[in-house]
């Protein structure tokens, strides 16, 4: 059987009326409705398509490309709401199902969740869940202090923002160490600031300790260049006064204005810094 909620490129084996049968090369098939059928093609041909289960249950193969696949969090609209869960928009005809005992909080029409899409070993059906920490695991970390990653936005909390990282850790983002507007789902680049031996990750935004000096002062490089060669910062200025102009920590945009200053890039005077 073809794995369900996944990708798969298969061969048109032959033309019915409900549509084409395609199949791998163990012999798997799996109905294209005539819906998604190509303007063209000839028996052979291999087509890319997702699989799930129709309103019957049944495998099914698609062209359209959901907004999330098997294993993977993604942000979703929630297009109803019935007596025994939420069905969320993913794309597709038949929405996914997020039954109650899967909602972190009460899921209303309407609104957008992060939602992890699983499959449910009992029914063997495409579920999605926004209770997303069930679905992270800290207990191996696969990553190290300073290494880029990829971070999903999960949701505030009075220490900053829960980030998803490389889709399997859960990590913090500090408030402090926020200077860009963020909402739930956003996908961004960050960095692994420190590992804790309780398995818990801290993350930033900016590439960690002396690592972040060259590419900041190229950023404020280039920002004086966009300003005309003048802003009006030194390290006097306030933290908040930094953090609007530049989108850096005091602490980051003093290191990024020293490196300058060494590489003889900037003037640093009393009303503020000049490009040389």
């Amino acid at each position: 059987m073809l794995a369900i909620g996944e990708y798969h490129t298969l061969k048109i084996d032959r033309d019915t009326d409900p549509g084409l049968f395609l199949k791998d090369d163990d012999g798997n098939e799996v109905l294209l409705p005539n819906k998604y059928k190509p303007a063209s093609f000839e028996i052979g041909d291999e087509l890319t398509v997702f699989v799930y289960l129709d309103h019957e249950e049944r495998p099914v193969a698609t062209t359209l490309k959901p907004f999330v696949k098997l294993d993977e969090f993604a942000l979703l609209k929630c297009a109803e709401v019935s007596e025994i869960g939420a069905f969320m928009d993913w794309g597709l005809e038949k929405h996914l199902f997020v039954p109650f005992k899967e909602q972190a909080m009460k899921i209303r029409k309407g609104e957008r969740y992060l939602i992890f899409c699983y499959l449910d070993e009992l029914s063997d059906r495409l579920v999605g869940s926004s209770k997303v920490d069930a679905f992270l695991d800290n207990s191996q970390l696969t990553v190290e202090p300073f290494e880029e990653v990829d971070l999903i936005i999960a949701n505030p909390t009075d220490l900053g923002w829960n980030v998803i990282v490389n889709e399997i850790h859960k990590g913090l983002l500090y408030k402090d160490e926020v200077f860009q507007k963020l909402h739930v789902g956003d996908r961004l680049k960050g960095f692994v600031k420190k590992t804790r031996t309780d398995g818990k990750l801290d993350i930033t935004l900016q590439r960690p300790g002396y690592r972040s000096i060259e590419p900041n002062a190229q950023e404020l490089l280039t920002l004086l260049e966009i300003k005309g060669g003048f802003l009006p910062l030194t390290d006097k200025s306030s933290p908040e006064e930094i953090q609007k102009s530049v989108q850096m920590s005091k602490k980051s945009f003093k290191r990024a204005l020293g490196n300058l200053y060494k590489q003889r890039k900037v003037d640093i005077k009393d009303n503020g810094v000049y490009l040389k």
